[in-house]
């Protein structure tokens, strides 16, 4: 059973983690290349945002979609 473990823990250490360890070594040498991914993800994300505001902003000018908010009609 323990080199069951052992070998989750040299397959995340040698494999999946070889794109974190380059991005380790880059940020010696660049700053801004090694944090490129995260400006270009929150840059994504600020896009849509925008996006997802300005859908909003039209779906309430939108008058043909007003609900009254009252759940039934015996509640006015």
């Amino acid at each position: 059973m323990k080199a069951f473990f052992e070998g989750i823990q040299w397959v995340f250490e040698n494999i999946f983690f070889i794109p974190q360890n380059f991005l380790r070594k880059l940020e010696l040498s660049s700053w801004f290349g090694a944090n490129i991914v995260s400006w270009i993800l929150m840059g994504i994300c600020a896009y849509y945002i925008v996006y997802w505001c300005k859908q909003l902003s039209i779906h309430n000018k939108d008058e043909s979609n007003k609900q009254d908010t009252t759940a039934h009609s015996f509640l006015k």
